[in-house]
């Protein structure tokens, strides 16, 4: 069943059951490390919007639409995980929070999708290609924009308010986290 209830609605029922949840299953946000203008500034937007419902972020921790994303997150005092493909910690960006640096090169693209609840996909590359190809296999919602692949299945959005309403839509059609 659709939740047809509006914007402020959507994010202040996340907003609470997050608060009160104790497991926090992060939102992905995926994207190039050399973004655009506007690709940048969709991606801190979503970043901050993710953090203020009360979500953590997980992404790849470098920078571009990743370092967006996790300076938005802070921001707004939120966690964003930062998974590293090699194994060096310094290589993070400075807004993310908490960085795994796996030493497991690309694969990390498949803890990210594998880990997130949803994906957020802002701008493309053939890393962020596999990233929302891998999100697809199994089965999580993606939500692009700005440049985003249009890939089956792929929800395409034209504002980062959009994608915020998209994300508050999978938490509460998924019940991450429960009712309380």
């Amino acid at each position: 069943m659709h939740d047809t209830r509006p914007l402020p609605e959507l994010i202040a029922e996340v907003t609470r059951r997050q608060r009160a949840a104790p497991l926090r299953v992060p939102v992905g946000v995926i994207g190039p490390r050399h973004a655009t203008a506007a690709q940048y500034a969709a991606a801190q937007a979503v970043g901050r919007g993710i953090a203020e419902m009360g979500l953590s972020l997980i992404c790849g921790g470098r920078g571009g639409v990743m370092e967006a994303a996790c300076k938005g997150a802070a921001e707004a005092g939120g966690t964003a995980i930062g998974v590293l493909p090699d194994d060096d910690p310094t290589s993070a960006n400075p807004y993310a929070t908490v960085v795994l640096a796996t030493g497991i090169g690309e694969a990390r693209n498949a803890v990210i999708a594998r880990a997130a609840l949803c994906l957020v996909a802002i701008g493309d590359n053939f890393g962020t290609l596999s990233e929302v190809a891998l999100g697809r296999q199994f089965g999580k919602r993606v939500i692009g924009l700005e440049g985003a692949a249009r890939v089956e299945g792929v929800v395409q959005v034209a504002t980062a308010a959009e994608a915020l309403e998209q994300i508050a839509r999978c938490v509460l059609a998924t019940g991450h986290p429960p009712a309380g």
